[in-house]
């Protein structure tokens, strides 16, 4: 009976093997991604100071994808890692937080960065058919009215470059001219952070499903 469990553990471990992607070569088996992970030993005494104020005293790896790739550079990683944090605190709250990330994460079609946020938009409450509208880029009838300004709103920056004056009314009209720099803000952060994944080909982790179809096309 051990026997038969033990070959079906190796049998099930070999087809997982066989199944995995594999990984381009310039691609590093731990970060999964162009750049290993540095480590203390890798850094003078303010990359040190700069890795532990972003991953912990007693951290041996980099605590987020897009932490480690900055962490080649402390000088800019230090203000990119006080933006995210300072933006998760803003007056409009965890709920529009998540989705002013989502849709920046569609607009570059960041795979990593859409995978753990996705998740995190549902903790936050906002329901299936609304991640959806964004992810497979549908049209907003029957999103709330609140949802669907900010969703307009970053559709228009990221795909038009532009803001007209009733969309703009309407972002205000629903959030306040501070709301409206707050979601511009954390728009822009994802963006930012989306184009260093993308430029490093971050991979997803083993444990983490990709949740995001590649191309942000409309339905048809």
């Amino acid at each position: 009976m051990r026997k038969a469990i033990y070959c079906a553990l190796f049998c099930a471990a070999a087809a997982a093997a066989q199944t995995a992607p594999k990984l381009p070569a310039d691609i590093d088996s731990k970060s999964l991604s162009r750049l290993p992970w540095l480590t203390r030993a890798d850094l003078d005494a303010n990359g040190v100071r700069v890795f532990e104020a972003m991953n912990g005293k007693d951290a041996t790896t980099p605590r987020t994808a897009p932490g480690a790739a900055v962490l080649y550079s402390p000088t800019v990683g230090e203000p990119f890692e006080i933006l995210n944090q300072a933006a998760r605190k803003v007056s409009i709250g965890t709920r529009y937080f998540e989705l002013s990330a989502l849709v920046a994460a569609r607009a570059f079609d960041q795979q990593y960065e859409w995978s753990g946020h996705e998740l995190a938009a549902r903790r936050a409450g906002i329901d299936q058919s609304i991640i959806d509208a964004v992810k497979f880029h549908r049209e907003l009838a029957g999103v709330p009215e609140k949802d669907a300004a900010l969703i307009q709103f970053g559709r228009a920056l990221f795909e038009q470059h532009k803001v007209d004056s009733p969309l703009y009314a309407k972002v205000v009209e629903q959030f306040g001219r501070q709301g409206m720099v707050e979601i511009a803000i954390i728009m822009g952060d994802y963006a930012m952070a989306g184009v260093v994944l993308t430029a490093v080909d971050q991979h997803l982790p083993p444990d983490r499903a990709p949740l995001l179809p590649e191309k942000a096309l409309p339905e048809k």
